[in-house]
């Protein structure tokens, strides 16, 4: 797997929508159950093509949503294949009432990419699968969320913090912190 960290905000974002296209081209039960309370294998796909349309917009930018499908994988093909194309829109400048102002590629990258890098574990935990996911930039990501832990834990967008077990590597601790458990899979 290449150093995510080292690639340009496009290249992190194609390989990283690419490894979740993966899991979602290996995806046999769309109606099973993910390590997000609540949510089902399609759910994690509908999570990540439905807020990122409203975010852009709060930020000015105009991205209309995925059409619904029964395919999940292939919203997700068609839904990330347009996600690409905003970092072509490098002059644009983003400016959301929540997350100040800053060029529209390091948006994508900062709160789109990250968060579909982070539901790649989700989505391949339905299946009963581990992914293959960089490590390192797993650690940059739980660095950062370190930081804010408190307001992560007021939005409600992240469960309360599970223990990682012993030797855990970044990828485990990360999901675990971002409240998923981590024995999920081995329960599949």
């Amino acid at each position: 797997m290449s150093r995510l960290s080292g690639l340009t905000a496009s290249d992190r974002h194609r390989v990283v929508a690419s490894d979740f296209g993966s899991q979602a081209a290996a995806t046999a039960d769309w109606d099973a159950p993910s390590p997000v309370d609540g949510w089902r294998a399609r759910d994690v796909v509908a999570h990540l093509t439905g807020w990122f349309p409203a975010f852009l917009a709060d930020g000015g930018v105009r991205f209309d949503a995925a059409p619904s499908a029964d395919d999940p994988a292939a919203v997700w093909s068609a839904h990330s294949a347009r996600v690409q194309e905003l970092f072509m829109r490098d002059d644009v400048e983003f400016s959301h009432p929540r997350v100040g102002t800053m060029p529209l590629a390091d948006a994508v990258d900062r709160f789109y990419t990250a968060d579909v890098f982070m539901h790649t574990w989700d989505l391949a935990q339905a299946s009963g699968r581990r992914p293959d996911l960089n490590a390192e930039f797993a650690a940059q990501l739980l660095d950062g969320l370190r930081g804010m832990e408190e307001v992560l834990r007021s939005s409600g967008q992240y469960g309360p913090a599970k223990t990682a077990p012993a030797g855990a590597d970044p990828v485990m601790r990360l999901a675990a912190f971002i409240g998923r458990d981590p024995h999920f899979a081995d329960a599949r």
